[in-house]
């Protein structure tokens, strides 16, 4: 990591980064994961809170299925999601066929990819949070006549804000930095599907001062995201 801010021309580094096409990517980068963390909070939350207060047998598998991404080769994934929404997919065939709708290529894309790679980590983030409840405070408030969808957003969720902060930071770290599921699935297509760290492949075929530039960029985000759960991982 010091070799980026050794070597990175700084005298240079706003002609450098002009040259990466960084204001495209990282505006692209920007927009697809601010959506992904806003749909992980959206789909993550509620599987969390059943993972964590299940006991079924379907529990482990539900896990497993869910963090699968984590383990899967991202270009592999990649390929999953082509072949679930492609044109001749398993999802995307029949929309094709019954409405003439394919999925195209531009952001949408992204957002899928980083979806699929960031949302096991939001939801074992927020999952191991909600497992630490007393699970008498959900009995209190189901005996004082709270449905559960009412007990889940006035009481379960205001005490499980620090872990679900944590878990949007992480899953936003994730969906920056995503990169093989992202070139297999959507492409790289400057201002339409080239995020950053696709601009840094780019760049390096072009001029390698550029990609260090957009490189070095990237490591100081990622410093700022770890400085900002410093507090959450040291309690």
């Amino acid at each position: 990591m010091a070799s980026l801010l050794i070597r990175v021309s700084w005298t240079s580094l706003g002609p450098d980064l002009q040259t990466a096409g960084a204001k495209d990517a990282i505006w692209l980068s920007i927009r697809t994961t601010l959506t992904t963390v806003v749909l992980c909070l959206l789909l993550g939350t509620p599987l969390a809170w059943v993972l964590a207060r299940s006991e079924g047998r379907w529990v482990p598998w539900v896990r497993a299925v869910v963090t699968v991404p984590l383990v899967l080769p991202p270009a592999v994934g990649g390929v999953a999601l082509l072949l679930a929404w492609g044109r001749t997919g398993v999802i995307g065939g029949p929309l094709y066929d019954w409405f003439g709708w394919r999925l195209p290529y531009n952001w949408t894309r992204v957002v899928i990819a980083e979806v699929f790679v960031a949302l096991p980590f939001f939801v074992l983030a927020v999952e191991g949070a909600m497992r630490s409840l007393d699970p008498r405070y959900d009995d209190i408030a189901s005996t004082l006549g709270a449905t559960p969808t009412r007990t889940f957003s006035r009481v379960v969720i205001p005490q499980v804000l620090p872990g679900i902060a944590a878990g949007a930071m992480l899953a936003w770290a994730r969906a920056l930095g995503e990169f093989g599921a992202t070139i297999t699935f959507a492409g790289s297509f400057p201002g339409t599907t080239q995020t950053a760290p696709l601009a840094v492949y780019q760049a390096l075929d072009i001029d390698q001062n550029a990609a260090t530039a957009l490189a070095v960029i990237m490591l100081l985000v990622c410093v700022v995201v770890l400085a900002a759960l410093r507090g959450k991982w040291l309690r």
